[in-house]
């Protein structure tokens, strides 16, 4: 009786010892996958020749530069940290090709991962944000009017999200698709902005994003090598929508021209395109998110090229 009980009690720590292994082992891995997650969630940089065509200004080109150092990611933890810069110019159309005033991001994200599932992900982000142009004359001109030439922009904000996702099941023809979701709030009034923003500033507003990607399997040969399948993203479809819900002066709630912006953009790469997409955006502005153009509103269209953390892996076969 006694060895009999032995044995079951051994055998049941030996069972939790394997389950608690197999447990912290599938908790590493899901960090692991979930730093690589974060990446490919960021926003894409993109060269866009002529820049936003419907724009109250005209422009030779416009850029958007942005990445993600992580600085903070170990599989040992469902936390990660990342510094984040965001820099856009447009270049305009006149005699000099001035930029005249640049738009310089620089923050930080804190990740927290919420299941260990990344075909089925879910997890929290916190954002703090230096938002500025770069110049140091005064906001406003002396009738009133928002100095868009030379007037000082600086801001900074937080934004709280939740992003949640899944990743369908492996096609006959081994493409996938991905759909991926954030919902978010954005406050500025926590922090120093500049005073000329209480003219009409979306301090507080309500984030939605929306993106769906097919990922496929590209056969490529070499001499003297084995045969390598090469998984790349083929297409990313992106939607975004934000609104102002903050009091702003003669603007009711319900005024879309000032208080929505609106984004969809289709990217698409080639097959010898690596980690770049061509890139096509419709969007409207109610609010210039540029900087100090705050004022202005107008419809848009965009074209070009985009990149970002993209997934681009290859595999060995035999057969």
């Amino acid at each position: 009786m006694m060895k009999t009980l032995l044995t079951f009690v051994f055998s049941f720590l030996c069972f939790h010892l394997l389950a608690q292994d197999s447990l912290i082992i599938r908790k590493e891995s899901a960090n692991k996958e979930y730093i690589n997650l974060y990446k490919e969630n960021a926003d894409f940089s993109y060269t866009a020749p002529a820049g936003e065509l419907g724009a109250p200004s005209k422009y030779v080109i416009n850029g958007r530069l942005t990445t993600t150092y992580m600085l903070v990611g170990s599989y040992k933890s469902p936390i990660a940290f990342a510094i984040i810069p965001d820099f856009t110019v447009r270049v305009r159309n006149e005699f000099s090709a001035g930029v005249r005033t640049p738009s310089y991001r620089l923050g930080g994200a804190l990740y927290a991962r919420l299941n260990a599932s990344p075909e089925n992900y879910q997890y929290g982000e916190l954002a703090f944000t230096h938002h500025s142009n770069g110049q140091d004359q005064d906001a406003l001109n002396t009738n009133g009017s928002v100095n868009t030439l030379t007037g000082n922009f600086n801001a900074n904000y937080l934004t709280a999200s939740y992003r949640f996702g899944h990743l369908t099941e492996t096609d006959a023809d081994e493409s996938y698709y991905s759909f991926n979701h954030r919902v978010g709030l954005q406050w500025y009034k926590f922090f120093r902005y500049e005073p000329a923003l209480n003219l009409g500033f979306g301090f507080t507003r309500i984030l939605y994003n929306f993106s769906w990607r097919k990922y496929g399997l590209i056969e490529r040969h070499a001499r003297n090598k084995p045969k390598v399948k090469t998984e790349k993203e083929t297409w990313r479809l992106n939607a975004e929508v934000s609104y102002a819900v903050n009091k702003i002066p003669a603007k009711n709630l319900a005024n879309l021209q000032k208080r929505l912006n609106a984004e969809i953009n289709f990217n698409y790469s080639l097959p010898f395109m690596n980690n770049v997409f061509l890139m096509a955006a419709v969007g409207y502005y109610g609010e210039d998110n540029y900087n100090i153009y705050f004022q202005d509103h107008y419809g848009y269209l965009r074209f070009g090229l985009s990149s970002g953390f993209l997934r681009n892996r290859s595999k060995h076969y035999d057969n």
